[in-house]
């Protein structure tokens, strides 16, 4: 394919003359979360507008929908088996499942699951990544066309990144302990087109779980540290926005600009409780009296932590006693703590630009602060992706805390409670012309679209959903933790 042909085949599909009935990837078309218009139900739950139901072994990634076929992944931790699996989207039955058995699974955070990336599909094929295992590459029918092998991955978060196919070939951002880079393979053989390492230093606040996302000959990749465009061709660096974010959140596409929520643990003064000074500290906690604070006198203080009703299943970073203790000697005085609080306030100064970012797709080489619009630097979802609809840009943070600012002034326009609560791992999408945000808790709100916000409806599933939600033709498709439904009208 001649990179004429490869960048008008990407143009294409970005438009949505491929099919655009599919949700081929993490968050249908080009990670956009926008289905068809096809009316669902409003109303749902367990039994209630329910079409059938399929009982799933666990994982956290989301369906891929092409044609009639719906791919999962799932994991069996008794034997240590991860699994590409295919259903019938009419009955919900299960076609086939693609097993392999690892010696070693990737560790992660406590809401992890091994099984979290996201399958890709052209409709010819379908690509699965495992952070413990590799790429695999199956036909429609589950046999294996190709496979790329890969090291175990080491990280805090879990590396649930998820794979692309674009034009002829498959794309992959990995961010690890173990390996950091950008990888092109052709689709047919997996042969490595190109890669592309990654300079930025991994951390153990780094997520890098961002789905790339393609804007005409580029690839926008939400990456540590830093978002980047790259040529879908050769993988040559375009352009480089240094910023202090996880890498958490994919990007989305937004007329000229693409829109990152670029969001990192001390980013807002919510988010960053207050130290105490060394006077209040001993006044209240230094029982006998020597003006000195004693491994069992320090309070639980936390450098960062989720408020009420934002709360993860790890709430924060607490402060540990070695922190304050410089000498070592079991005890903190008055100069040591200072020093720290010194330390923390140069940390947090130096991490706080935090927020909806708009960066233009035309922009080239290193870009400086005043080249981007910062347009929200307050409730800045840690996980979910954002959504572009109509002029308008929604994001939902934990606690079901809905934003909608106006693209192009950059104004907000609304901040709502969805009724959801709690940790939001799955993004929101838009289906049947409405907005559908999930919370981890498995209670899904609809809400209208515009500058009026209407909760519609507020549905339990009854069991947590941390799997972002489909929408073809009507059906809304949602992975609990143990099961895959599938929502609409009675055919």
């Amino acid at each position: 394919m001649t990179r004429f042909h490869l960048i008008l085949f990407v143009l294409l599909s970005c438009t949505g003359l491929a099919d655009a009935a599919d949700w081929p990837q993490f968050r249908g078309v080009n990670s956009g979360g926008i289905a068809d218009d096809s009316p669902i139900p409003t109303e749902f739950a367990p039994g209630k507008n329910e079409l059938w139901n399929l009982r799933l072994d666990p994982g956290h990634s989301s369906p891929c929908i092409v044609g009639d076929l719906i791919f999962l992944t799932t994991f069996l931790a008794e034997k240590n088996e991860l699994a590409v699996i295919c259903v019938d989207r009419k009955s919900g039955q299960q076609r086939w499942r693609h097993a392999v058995r690892v010696k070693a699974v990737e560790k992660g955070h406590p809401s992890f699951n091994p099984a979290s990336s996201t399958p890709a599909s052209d409709g010819e094929r379908v690509v699965a990544y495992f952070g413990s295992y590799g790429l695999i590459c199956l036909d429609l029918a589950g046999n294996r066309l190709w496979e790329i092998k890969l090291p175990l991955t080491k990280s805090y978060a879990g590396n649930a990144t998820s794979p692309i196919i674009v034009a002829d070939r498959v794309i992959l951002y990995r961010g690890n302990y173990v390996d950091h880079y950008l990888l092109a393979l052709d689709k047919l053989t997996g042969q490595q087109l190109w890669k592309v390492p990654q300079p930025e230093r991994f951390t153990s606040n780094m997520a890098c779980t961002a789905c790339p996302i393609v804007a005409g000959d580029m690839l926008i990749v939400h990456s540590a540290w830093s978002v980047k465009a790259f040529e879908l061709t050769s993988g040559k660096r375009r352009w480089y926005l240094g910023c202090f974010t996880t890498a958490t959140s994919t990007p989305v596409l937004a007329g000229d600009e693409v829109i990152v929520a670029s969001w990192n643990q001390t980013g807002e003064t919510s988010l960053t409780p207050a130290f105490p000074s060394f006077a209040k500290l001993v006044a209240e906690n230094d029982k006998n009296k020597d003006r000195l604070i004693s491994v069992s006198e320090l309070p639980r203080l936390m450098y960062f932590h989720r408020s009420e009703g934002t709360e993860a299943p790890q709430n924060g970073s607490p402060l540990r006693f070695s922190q304050a203790d410089a000498n070592k000697n079991g005890t903190i005085t008055e100069p040591e703590w200072d020093q720290l609080l010194a330390r923390v306030t140069d940390t947090r100064a130096d991490h706080i630009e935090h927020g909806m970012l708009g960066i233009p797709l035309n922009s080239r080489g290193t870009l400086k602060a005043e080249q981007v619009r910062r347009l929200e630097q307050n409730s800045i979802p840690e996980v979910p992706s954002p959504l572009y609809h109509d002029g308008y840009i929604y994001f939902v943070k934990n606690g079901g805390v809905l934003s909608c600012l106006e693209l192009e002034t950059g104004k907000r326009v609304y901040r709502i409670r969805t009724r959801g609560t709690g940790t939001h791992y799955a993004s929101p999408i838009i289906a049947g012309g409405m907005l559908i945000s999930t919370a981890g808790n498995g209670r899904i709100s609809l809400l209208s679209l515009g500058p009026e916000p209407q909760v519609l409806a507020s549905n339990d599933m009854g069991d947590e959903v941390y799997a972002t939600p489909a929408a073809v033709d009507g059906v809304l498709y949602v992975r609990t933790h143990s099961r895959l439904y599938a929502f609409g009208a009675d055919h």
